[in-house]
């Protein structure tokens, strides 16, 4: 099961209906749950006061009664911990107790909502995110996983467009600019041990430019990722909207089968699996319809990644992996706007 937010945990605590939501995809037989965004113990690493918290006593009760119901139902699952960086203001006019902070003060080209982080708050923020992975481990969950896509803080650490800073954290080539995510990933590593696995998202695309490329050849992949890797990533996420789509031109590779090719590393393919149109589209009201799974089985057993992440099919039908596992395609459900409101 892929992250994905949901905002049902009021003050961050996430309840006991946010502990049976994740049950219920235990019980669907989903082989791992990696929860929704959790953020990290910074003052603005949230723009939404129902996002969950991965920190504090209330908040890490409440973790450990999700895991608890998973484990009971014989899943397993990792929470994704994150950090959401420079943010629009939430539409309800809710702000967190301090400015929003990122690398540059901005989360798209010369939009500025936000500080400028300092040494400090990089300190400050590396070490939050070690103390989250080891409370995970504490928790009782099998894993880990670091948000580093899709605009967030990490992720506009990677990009030049967000990331104007002229100290060891800015540069003008990807290697440079990974020096951030590449100390979260070895704060991380050094916490939690070599026997505890440490999964990183990533995405290509940003949120306001979905034909952006971080990494525009394999060559600049590689001295993106083989960092990480080096740091103590066990698996590469690879976000995409759509999984099918080639990443470079000459090669019908993904971003996963790039990411497997390059380093080596368990891989993780995700997007848009199993259903007929793109994540983004749905927070816009577009719906869709079952799809076939045939384009990712030939991938899959040609040996381009390990694992497949499934988003909104899941998220609406809890039984989705059984359903499809038991060949009762005809009873798989299509997804539809209503779905983000509830927890099925």
């Amino acid at each position: 099961m892929a992250p994905m937010t949901r905002a049902f945990s009021p003050d961050g605590i996430p309840t006991p209906e946010v502990a049976a939501y994740y049950r219920r995809r235990a019980e669907g037989e989903v082989g791992l749950i990696l929860s929704e965004g959790t953020v990290i113990d910074r003052p603005s690493s949230a723009n939404d006061p129902s996002i969950p918290h991965f920190y504090g006593a209330q908040a890490l009760s409440g973790w450990q009664n999700v895991i608890d119901e998973v484990h009971q139902a014989g899943g397993q699952m990792g929470p994704q911990i994150w950090h959401m960086g420079i943010m629009d203001n939430h539409p309800s006019g809710w702000l967190p107790s301090s400015p929003f902070e990122g690398p540059s003060g901005m989360n798209r080209p010369d939009h500025i909502n936000g500080n400028t982080m300092t040494d400090a708050d990089i300190a400050d923020t590396i070490a939050a995110f070690g103390r989250a992975a080891s409370d995970a481990k504490r928790l009782g969950f099998e894993c880990v996983e670091i948000h580093g896509a899709h605009g967030y803080l990490i992720d506009q650490f990677f990009w030049e467009s967000t990331n104007k800073r002229n100290d060891i954290y800015g540069g003008n080539t990807i290697a440079e600019r990974s020096r951030f995510a590449v100390e979260v990933i070895k704060e991380i590593r050094r916490v939690v041990g070599d026997d505890f696995a440490l999964i990183i998202r990533l995405s290509q695309f940003k949120p306001s430019d979905y034909n952006y490329k971080l990494a525009k050849d394999p060559k600049e992949m590689e001295s993106w990722l083989m960092p990480m890797a080096d740091a103590g990533v066990d698996i590469f996420h690879c976000s995409q909207r759509r999984f099918w789509e080639p990443e470079f031109e000459g090669s019908d590779l993904n971003f996963a089968g790039w990411a497997k090719k390059i380093t080596g590393k368990t891989t993780i393919s995700v997007g848009s699996v199993g259903l007929t149109g793109e994540f983004m589209a749905a927070f816009a009201g577009e719906s869709s319809a079952p799809s076939s799974l045939d384009e990712l089985l030939r991938r899959m057993d040609r040996g381009d990644f390990d694992l497949v992440g499934v988003g909104r099919a899941i998220l609406a039908d809890p039984n989705w992996t059984e359903k499809v596992k038991n060949h009762q395609t005809a009873d798989l459900k299509g997804f539809s706007k209503e779905a983000l409101g509830q927890l099925l």
